[in-house]
């Protein structure tokens, strides 16, 4: 592992974290997937959801269920259930944000389950992609999502990265676990008052960013 630095590498998850995907394009997502499912697997919307659902809680990706028990084609899989006839107008962020993001010191990365051309797509639309020096889909990952240790490590070492010098931001717990583990620090997005010991610190809100201090 490469000797650390004291320069902060800031990694952001995207969906759920940089903008909220709950209102409508994860109910979207979640609707293609089920339709994919459905008729590439010849079962109905019922099993589909739970095939679905199952795979997401299990892997961190139904993607990862689906290539590992079904050989599904990742890349035919992710073109099919990422498409969108009006993003912009699905899309809820906060405009701050960029300003947010431009006064962090620091190096910043995206570290997405999501795939790439979506990425772009919603960094576009946000106004921040030229905020982040570099962007890692789950295509980068070689497939293998967070949580898993591979999709972090498949991240450290194309940066050449010491986890000390990492700071994840993310909505998921299980995804900030594993980047406790490692030794990252952790800033958790999140409405819920509760703070679990591998969370380091609590935003209700992204642009709360501003306020973070690194613990010593």
């Amino acid at each position: 592992m490469p000797a650390k630095t004291s320069a902060p590498v800031w990694l952001f998850d995207l969906d759920n974290t940089l903008h909220d995907a709950r209102p409508n394009i994860f109910p979207h997502i979640n609707r293609s997937m089920v339709a994919y499912i459905r008729d590439h697997l010849g079962l109905d919307d019922d099993e589909a959801t739970r095939l679905r659902e199952g795979y997401w809680q299990r892997y961190g990706a139904t993607l990862l269920g689906l290539v590992r028990h079904h050989a599904t084609n990742p890349h035919h899989f992710l073109e099919h259930t990422h498409q969108f006839d009006d993003l912009a107008r699905m899309l809820v962020f906060e405009p701050a944000l960029k300003t947010i993001l431009r006064r962090l010191v620091g190096r910043k990365l995206i570290f997405s389950n999501a795939p790439l051309d979506y990425t772009y797509t919603i960094l576009n639309k946000m106004g921040i992609r030229n905020c982040f020096a570099a962007v890692y889909s789950i295509e980068r990952l070689r497939f293998q999502p967070k949580p898993t240790l591979a999709a972090f490590r498949c991240l450290l070492s194309a940066e050449s990265l010491h986890p000390a010098q990492c700071i994840m931001v993310e909505d998921s717990l299980a995804n900030l676990r594993t980047a406790k583990r490692l030794g990252m620090k952790t800033v958790w997005v999140s409405s819920n008052t509760r703070q679990p010991a591998w969370v380091d610190c609590r935003l209700a809100s992204i642009i709360d960013l501003y306020r973070y201090r690194a613990p010593r």
